[in-house]
C-alpha cells in the first residue's frame, strides 16, 4: 500500500509548496526548506517503490522497510492534513466574524465562499505556531531521511512507466459476466437428483445434508448459486429457500438469526442476543415447510454448535435439503452427511479451463492464432482453477500484442514459493497491473468481513474519505474517478455477484473469498476485522499499526477495551453493535479517524467532543432510530465530505453550524421524517448529492428552515431527492432554485407527498392547480438523465420542458391519482427505462403518448432507445393503441420501440389487449400478472394475443413461465422484476 500512500503525501506536499510557501508557510521559520527536502526524498523513494512492492512478498527485510515508510508517510499525511485544517478553520472563523458585522450593517445573510478563497496574513502565523507544525515537520523529515538513505541497501530497480492509466480512463463499465458454469454438467446432474428425490422419507431426519467439498477457487459457491437459482426445478420444488454466508468462525447465533430473518423479518425475536429465542422462531416458521437451506463457506463447525441448529430444523417437512459448501472434508462428518451425499468438486479439465479463459480473454474481439497458443500455456498454469482462469483472462483481455502475452507467461510471479494459495499467483499478476491508486482502493476492501455486500456508492465514498481518489486540482471529479476505479476492479474480476438497478447499473457486489484472502494477506497488519463480544476476539492483536478496523458480531453496547490501543486508526466500522452512545473517551482516543460508521445502533447521544475529529471525512449515523439531535460541534468537522443520517426518524433538526461544512459533498437525510432542515444548508456549495430533503410550509414556526430558493447556489448538485413539495405555495421559489442552470444534475426526484383523497373538494382543486404550477416551473438542465415524479395530484403531465430533456435515460412516474394524460414520451431520443405506476385515472394510451401528431416528420422512430417498459397498478386503463396499418409492410414510415427488450404489466385488470406493434419489437421478456383480460390471450397459441407475443423468448404469466409446443421455455437464472 506504500506506493499509493506516497503518491497522496507527495500531492499534499507539492500543493503546500505551490500555494502556501509564499503566504502561510513562510511564517513558520525554515519550514519551506523542510518541505522541499521532504518532496526530494519522496520523489527518490517513489522511483523504486514498484520494485519494492513486488519484492516484499519474498523478502521480509523489504517488507519491513516498506512498513517503516508507510508509518512515516501516515504521520506526514496527518500532519499536513492538520495544518490545512487549521488554516481552513481560521478562514471560516474570520468569515463568520465578518458575516456578523455585515449583518448588523446591512441586515443581509452572509454567504460562505468556497475553500479556495485565500485568507489574509493576520493571525494565521499564530495558528500554525500553536500546533508546532515546524517542529513536527523536522522530526518526520529526519525519519524519512533515514528511510530514504537505507533504500540503497536493497539494490532496488527504478520503476518503468505504467501503461494502464489509459485503460482505466478509457474504459467505463464494460465487463464480461460469466453467467454459465463450464465443465460441471455431471456434478449438476447428480446434485439435482439428490435435491429433488424423496429418499429422505426413509431417513430419521426430515432433511439431508449435502456437502460440496473442494479447494479454494474451484467455484463451489458459483456452482451452488447455479442450482439455488434454478427456476424450473428448485424454486417450484421447495416451499422456502434460504442462503446463509457462514465463513470462519461458525457462529450459531449469527447463522440462526440469518435463517430466522429470512423466514420472518418482522419477528422481534430475530434481534435477540441469545440463541434459544432464535431457535424457537426457526422451529415455528419452518413447521411443515419443505426447506432448501444453503450454508456457504463453512469452515469449522463443532457438534456442540451444529446440533442446536439441526434440532430447530427438524420441524421442516420431509424432503428438505441442506446444501453446504466447504473446503474441508471434516465438515461433512460433523454436519451428519453420509459419504454417498458428498459431492467432490475437482479441478477443471484443460479443455474446460481453456473454454472459460477464451470466453473472457477474447470477448468482443477476433481470435488470434498466436495469442491462442500462448493462452493455452497460460491456462496450464491455472491448474484447473476456474477463479485463476477467470482472473487471468480478465487481465489478458486488455493485452493487445504477442509480447504482452509472453510477459505474463514468463512472469517471475509464477515462481513464488511463499504463496500458499495457487490462485494468488494469478491475482498478483492482475494486482500489479493496477495503478497504485486503484490498488489501494482494492486493498481497503480487506477492512470488511468475508461475504460482505459492498454498496458501490458507499464504497466510493469510503475510498474518498481516505483520500484515495484525490488528484491535485481536480477534487470535483472524485466521485467520477471512484466510479472509474470501481469499474476497473470489476473488469479485472476482483468483484462478483452483482446486483443491478433497473438500468442494469451495478448497485452492489461481493468479493470472492479467495480474493478476500488475497487482500487480507497484503494488509494483515493494517486492516483488521474483529468479532467482539465473543471468543473470537482472541487472536486479534490491536496496536497503533492498525489503520482500518471493522467490529462485527454482538456487543454489550460498548467498545472493546482493546480498541484504545489503536490511536492511529483511520477507519472504524462499528455497525450493528447495539451501541448506545458515541462516548467522550472513544472520541478523544481516536483523533486520526477519517471514516466512522456507527449505523444500525441504539445511539441516543453524540458527544460534543466529536468536533475534535478534525480529519473526519465520512460519518454514518443512519438507522439510529432514537437519535434526536447532533451537537453544534459537528460544524467543526471542516473536512467532512459524507454525512449519512438515513432513517434517523427521531432527529428533529440539524445544527445551524452545519453551514461550516464547506467540503460536504454527500448528505443523506432519507426517511428522517421528523427532520427540519435549516436554510444554511443552501450555503454548502460543494454538495453533490442531497437525499430526502423535506420542505415545510413557510409559517412562523418554520422560519429559518430551508426553502427551494435556497438551493440556487448549489451548482455542483448531481443527485437530489426533494420531498413534501405540496408545502411550496410560491412558484417564485422554484424559479430561484435555478435548476435550469445545474448542468451537473444527473438525477432529480420530486415527491409531492400528498395524503389527500381523490375528492373533488374546492381545497383539493386548488392544490391540484398549485401542483401543476410548481411542476411546470421545475425546468431542469437538459443534461438530466433520471427523473422521478411521485404523489403528484395535477390533472395533466404535459410538461413542455420534459420534451427538452434530450439526455433523459430513465423516467418514473407514480401515484398520480388524477392525471389522465401523459406527454409524447416517444419523442425522447435517449429514454431507455420507463415506469408508469398507479395512475388511477388513466384510461387510454394512444398515439399522443407515442408522439404521433400532425407535425411528425416521416420516416421516424419513436421510443428509439427504450429497453424496459413497465406498467403497474393502472386500475382504469383499458386501451393501448398503436399505429394503424402497421402490418401492411415492413417498410412502414413509423417504427416503434425498436430496442425494447423487457415489458412488464402488473395489476392492470381492465386492459383489453396489448398493442399490435409488439410483434415487430425485439422483445425478449414479457411479464404479465393480475391482468385478467389479457392473461389467457398470451398463454397459449390459441389465445387472441398470441400472434403479437409468440416471438418472445421468455413469457411469464402470474409467476409461471409459458410453454411453447408443450415444452416449457428455458428462462434465465435472473428473475425478471
Amino acid at each position: 500500500m506504500a506506493e499509493a500512500l506516497v503518491s497522496v503525501v507527495l500531492e499534499q506536499l507539492v500543493s503546500i509548496a505551490r500555494k502556501q510557501i509564499g503566504e502561510e508557510v513562510r511564517l513558520v521559520v525554515n519550514v519551506d526548506r523542510e518541505v522541499e527536502n521532504l518532496i526530494f526524498h519522496f520523489n527518490a523513494i517513489q522511483a523504486v517503490l514498484q520494485d519494492a512492492e513486488e519484492r516484499q512478498v519474498k523478502e521480509a527485510r523489504v517488507r519491513n522497510w516498506l512498513r517503516s515508510l508507510e508509518d512515516v508517510s501516515y504521520d506526514i499525511n496527518d500532519l499536513l492534513d492538520e495544518w490545512n485544517t487549521e488554516i481552513l478553520k481560521h478562514q471560516i472563523e474570520q468569515e463568520e466574524k465578518e458575516g456578523v458585522a455585515l449583518t448588523k450593517r446591512k441586515k443581509v445573510c452572509l454567504f460562505i465562499p468556497s475553500p479556495s478563497v485565500c485568507c489574509g496574513r493576520g493571525p494565521i502565523d499564530k495558528v500554525v505556531r500553536r500546533h508546532d507544525i515546524a517542529k513536527r515537520i523536522k522530526e518526520t523529515h529526519e525519519k524519512l531521511t533515514d528511510i530514504a538513505n537505507s533504500k540503497q541497501n536493497y539494490n532496488f530497480h527504478e520503476n518503468t512507466i505504467r501503461a494502464t492509466e489509459k485503460l482505466e480512463r478509457a474504459e467505463t463499465s464494460s465487463f464480461v459476466e460469466v453467467s454459465s458454469i463450464i465443465g460441471r454438467e455431471e456434478e449438476k446432474k447428480r446434485l439435482m437428483s439428490m435435491l429433488l428425490s424423496e429418499s429422505s422419507q426413509q431417513e430419521r431426519s426430515p432433511f439431508v445434508v449435502i456437502p460440496i467439498v473442494g479447494m479454494g477457487g474451484l467455484g463451489k459457491t458459483a456452482f451452488a448459486q447455479l442450482v439455488y437459482n434454478d427456476d424450473e426445478n428448485i424454486k417450484t420444488h421447495f416451499d422456502t429457500r434460504i442462503w446463509v454466508c457462514v465463513s470462519d468462525p461458525f457462529e450459531e447465533i449469527k447463522i440462526a438469526r440469518a435463517i430466522a430473518q429470512a423466514l420472518n423479518k418482522d419477528d422481534n425475536r430475530i434481534n435477540s442476543t441469545s440463541l434459544q429465542p432464535l431457535l424457537e422462531c426457526i422451529n415455528e416458521y419452518i413447521s411443515g415447510k419443505k426447506l432448501f437451506l444453503v450454508l456457504d463457506d463453512v469452515w469449522n463447525p463443532t457438534i456442540d454448535n451444529w446440533e442446536p441448529l439441526m434440532g430447530a430444523l427438524q420441524n421442516s417437512a420431509i424432503g428438505s435439503r441442506i446444501l453446504v459448501t466447504t473446503r474441508k472434508e471434516t465438515v461433512a462428518a460433523v454436519m451428519g452427511a453420509t459419504a454417498d451425499h458428498v459431492i467432490h468438486l475437482n479441478i477443471l479439465s484443460d479443455q474446460d479451463c481453456l473454454q472459460l479463459f477464451n470466453k473472457i480473454a477474447f470477448f468482443d474481439r477476433e481470435r488470434d492464432d498466436q495469442l491462442e497458443v500462448i493462452g493455452r500455456k497460460i491456462v496450464k498454469k491455472c491448474n484447473g482453477l476456474p477463479l485463476a482462469a477467470k482472473t487471468l483472462a480478465s487481465l489478458m483481455r486488455y493485452k493487445k500484442n504477442r509480447q504482452e502475452w509472453v510477459d505474463v507467461l514468463d512472469s517471475k510471479i509464477w515462481d513464488l514459493k511463499e504463496i500458499e494459495q495457487q490462485v494468488f499467483r494469478s491475482l498478483f499478476l492482475s494486482y500489479y497491473e493496477l495503478t497504485p491508486a486503484i490498488r489501494r482502493c482494492l486493498l481497503y476492501c480487506a477492512t470488511f468481513p468475508k461475504d460482505y455486500e459492498f454498496n458501490k456508492h458507499e464504497l466510493i465514498q469510503l475510498w474518498m474519505s481516505n483520500n484515495y481518489l484525490s488528484t491535485e486540482g481536480d477534487k470535483e471529479k472524485e466521485t467520477l474517478r471512484g466510479q472509474s476505479y470501481f469499474d476497473n476492479l470489476v473488469m479485472r474480476s476482483f468483484f462478483q455477484d452483482f446486483d443491478k438497478d433497473d438500468e442494469d447499473n451495478i448497485e452492489s457486489c461481493k468479493m470472492h473469498d479467495i480474493v478476500h484472502d488475497f487482500v487480507q494477506f497484503l494488509t494483515k497488519h493494517e486492516c483488521i476485522v474483529m468479532e467482539v463480544g465473543c471468543d473470537n476476539e482472541r487472536n486479534k492483536v490491536l496496536n497503533d499499526k492498525v489503520r482500518h478496523l471493522c467490529l462485527t458480531s454482538i456487543s454489550d453496547g460498548s467498545f472493546p477495551v482493546s480498541i484504545y490501543s489503536c490511536n492511529r486508526l483511520r477507519t472504524l466500522l462499528a455497525s450493528r453493535l447495539r451501541l448506545s452512545a458515541l462516548s467522550l473517551d472513544i472520541v478523544l482516543q481516536l483523533k486520526c479517524l477519517r471514516t466512522l460508521d456507527l449505523s444500525y445502533n441504539l445511539i441516543t447521544d453524540v458527544s460534543k467532543e466529536i468536533g475534535v475529529l478534525i480529519h473526519l471525512r465520512y460519518l454514518n449515523l443512519s438507522w439510529n432510530l432514537k437519535l434526536e439531535e447532533l451537537p453544534d460541534t459537528v460544524g467543526n468537522l471542516y473536512n467532512l465530505q459524507t454525512l449519512v443520517l438515513e432513517n434517523c426518524r427521531a432527529l428533529k433538526t440539524l445544527p445551524v453550524t452545519t453551514r461550516k461544512l464547506i467540503n460536504l459533498k454527500h448528505l443523506n437525510l432519507e426517511d428522517c421524517d421528523s427532520l427540519k432542515v435549516p436554510k444554511e444548508i443552501g450555503r454548502l456549495k460543494n454538495l453533490e448529492t442531497l437525499h430526502g430533503l423535506i420542505l415545510y410550509d413557510d409559517v412562523d414556526e418554520n422560519k429559518g428552515l430551508i426553502k427551494l430558493g435556497d438551493l440556487g447556489n448549489l451548482d455542483q448538485l448531481r443527485d437530489i431527492w426533494i420531498c413534501n413539495l405540496k408545502s411550496v405555495q410560491d412558484v417564485s421559489e422554484v424559479n430561484k432554485a435555478l435548476f435550469v442552470n445545474k448542468k451537473n444534475l444527473n438525477t432529480l426526484l420530486l415527491n409531492f407527498d400528498q395524503s389527500m383523497d381523490a375528492s373533488e373538494s374546492e381545497e383539493g382543486e386548488l392544490q391540484r392547480e398549485m401542483d401543476e404550477k410548481i411542476l411546470n416551473a421545475f425546468q431542469p438542465h437538459t443534461n438530466l438523465e433520471r427523473l422521478v415524479i411521485g404523489n403528484y395530484h395535477g390533472l395533466t403531465l404535459c410538461l413542455n420542458w420534459m420534451m427538452s430533456l434530450h439526455s433523459l435515460k430513465m423516467l418514473v412516474v407514480g401515484f398520480l391519482p388524477f392525471c389522465e394524460l401523459l406527454p409524447p414520451l416517444g419523442k425522447l431520443p435517449s429514454l431507455e427505462y420507463l415506469t408508469i405506476d398507479d395512475m388511477k385515472s388513466l384510461k387510454k394510451l394512444g398515439i399522443d403518448f407515442l408522439g404521433i401528431d400532425d407535425q411528425l416528420e416521416t420516416p421516424t422512430i419513436l421510443f428509439p432507445k427504450l429497453k424496459k417498459l413497465r406498467f403497474e397498478s393502472m386500475v382504469k386503463w383499458e386501451d393501448w393503441e398503436g399505429v394503424e396499418g402497421h402490418r401492411e409492410g415492413e417498410d412502414s414510415e413509423i417504427k416503434l420501440m425498436p430496442s425494447l427488450s423487457t415489458l412488464t404489466i402488473k395489476s392492470c385488470p381492465n386492459l383489453k389487449a396489448v398493442p399490435d406493434f409488439l410483434w415487430k419489437t425485439p422483445l425478449q421478456k414479457l411479464v404479465i400478472s393480475e391482468c385478467e383480460n389479457i392473461l389467457q390471450g398470451c398463454e397459449t397459441a390459441s389465445g387472441r394475443e398470441w400472434d403479437k407475443v409468440s416471438h418472445i423468448q421468455n413469457i411469464k404469466i402470474n409467476s409461471k413461465y409459458v410453454q411453447k409446443d408443450g415444452v416449457r421455455m428455458e428462462p434465465e437464472t435472473t428473475e425478471i422484476s
